[in-house]
């Protein structure tokens, strides 16, 4: 079957719509599921005392390289996935629109090869 580029373009139009909808729909059930965060109110890895002692065994690297890896792996669980996901979908959803952009022909020149023209008009 040969497509033409406006079938092309609206089937990628309504992926898009089907990948955001789901997305969000998604991250919706994900974020009203969500576990609170900790059940004893606080986390015991952030006491002073904690975060002393990782400082004087590796230094501010070693709280830097901590802190990341706990934003990271943060991304993966409870409500900050839900955010994770329908951010995820809205870039795959804007991906497909993009693609679903028709790119203009380009037009050969008589004079020579190195005279294209997108689009087809112009001088």
């Amino acid at each position: 079957m040969k497509w033409t580029p406006s079938q092309r373009s609206t089937r990628l139009r309504l992926t898009s719509y089907a990948i955001l909808a789901a997305g969000l729909l998604s991250a919706f059930v994900i974020y009203w599921n969500a576990a609170p965060p900790n059940p004893l109110g606080y986390d015991p890895e952030d006491s002073k005392q904690y975060l002393r002692q990782m400082e004087v065994y590796g230094g501010k690297a070693n709280l830097l390289a901590y802190d990341f890896r706990e934003w990271f792996a943060g991304l993966w669980h409870g409500r900050s996935l839900a955010f994770t996901v329908a951010v995820i979908a809205a870039l795959l959803a804007a991906g497909f629109r993009l693609a679903a952009i028709p790119v203009p022909p380009v037009v050969r020149t008589a004079g020579g090869a190195g005279k294209d023209k997108p689009g087809g008009g112009g001088t």
